[in-house]
């Protein structure tokens, strides 16, 4: 539930700036604006089957590349020179078991949208 707050924030956060707003006002468009999405999210969950199964496929694939793979790659690529051996092989086995996280929960969302399409 956390993580649905975070990525709507953004997109909140955008829309919000997009209408010129004053102080009075400023909070009711906040408001309408994050129902909104809300509301949009749910008919479209609704409406696309196996929504949670292609939510998990993309979550699976994206979360551990965002929150493993690339902060460690980036590291590396920025302190190339200047890491010792310890800490290149830690980031190196991050960025592995990130990878190794990725194709397994890929595959399990991936089978199990195979099987409900059978």
């Amino acid at each position: 539930m956390n993580t649905y707050a975070l990525t709507m924030a953004p997109v909140a956060m955008s829309l919000e700036e997009l209408i010129p707003s004053t102080n009075a006002q400023s909070h009711m468009y906040s408001l309408i604006i994050r129902t909104l999405l809300v509301i949009s999210t749910l008919l479209v969950g609704l409406s696309i089957p196996f929504f949670g199964l292609v939510s998990a496929l993309i979550g699976s694939f994206l979360t551990m590349l965002v929150t493993l793979i690339l902060p460690c790659a980036c590291y590396l690529s920025i302190l190339r020179g200047k890491l010792s051996l310890l800490q290149r092989a830690m980031c190196v086995s991050v960025i592995g078991i990130g990878v190794v996280a990725s194709a397994i929960g890929s595959y399990s969302a991936l089978s199990k949208i195979i099987d409900r399409l059978r």
